[in-house]
């Protein structure tokens, strides 16, 4: 009897924003071949349900720190390597793409490590998908030369020379992950005289049923949503093509507060304990 370890895959996947029908062919073929799926919270319920085999294990392994309810990169390392030795298919499940601000990298540094084949397989990162239903092209032209993803939760990553180039800029500057810093964001581009013409466009829940899209005048943010929490996951979008969202919005917002991802529950602590918080999706 052969002692060798068959080793198995890692598939590091994208769900796109939100709405489901926004994953790619080549990822929802690799759910349906799937034995074990690592998935983020803000990934959307019906790709679950309509692209993994009734046999597959579903292991909830998101991160939502305001709440003080996350998962360890430690822990999804552990995981990743556990399953993939154990000659599994895995697919590591993300919202949005999963090369832009997501913590690929660790997990890369783990499958490297440890010899595990993996493919990286691109999608629908949030600010595409946002500024799509909002009506906001990115780069229009004689409104934008570029544009930059960001994102600001405290203020030692953002130095105050690159607060002035961000308000001189005539790049589209998208925020991620910031919503809960945006006042913060507002000040100190208004500070370095950011143009008027620069409108700000905050975008809940992006490409759903819930999607509701804030505009405003950078100079009245205060006045109109300082004091305003947002939905998560929210993106943000100043520059002047913010301004084309009047004349081309085709997705009406919606009236509802509801939470299209729900909060999560519990946490993963460990491999053992995943038997018994993993679902079966029927």
């Amino acid at each position: 009897m052969s002692n060798e370890t068959v080793t198995g895959k890692v598939i590091l996947a994208c769900a796109g924003p939100g709405d489901p029908e926004l994953i790619t062919m080549k990822a929802a073929r690799y759910l349906r071949q799937a034995d074990v799926i690592l998935t983020d919270r803000l990934v959307s319920d019906e790709i679950l349900i309509s692209h993994v085999q009734p046999y597959a294990k579903i292991i909830h392994v998101g991160k939502q720190c305001g709440r003080g309810t996350s998962t360890s990169q430690e822990t999804i390392n552990d995981l990743l390597v556990h399953y993939a030795l154990s000659g599994k298919l895995v697919v590591r499940l993300k919202g949005g793409d999963v090369s832009i601000f997501s913590n690929i990298l660790d997990e890369l540094e783990a499958l490297v490590s440890n010899h595990i084949p993996y493919e990286i397989i691109p999608g629908v990162t949030a600010s595409l998908g946002a500024a799509a239903c909002a009506g906001i092209p990115l780069t229009a032209r004689n409104h934008a030369t570029a544009v930059r993803f960001l994102t600001y939760y405290k203020s030692d990553i953002v130095s105050e020379e690159y607060w002035k180039e961000l308000a001189e800029t005539n790049d589209t500057l998208v925020f991620y992950m910031s919503s809960g810093a945006l006042p913060k964001v507002v000040e100190k581009l208004t500070a370095n005289n950011i143009d008027k013409n620069k409108l700000l466009a905050i975008i809940e829940q992006a490409t759903t049923l819930f999607q509701k899209v804030h505009v405003t005048d950078l100079y009245e943010f205060e006045n109109k949503f300082k004091q305003q929490s947002f939905i998560s996951p929210s993106l943000i979008i100043i520059g002047k093509v913010v301004a084309l969202h009047e004349r081309f919005a085709w997705l009406m917002n919606s009236s509802s507060n509801e939470y299209y991802f729900k909060p999560m529950a519990s946490q993963v602590i460990s491999i053992r304990e995943t038997d018994k918080l993993h679902k079966h999706v029927s």
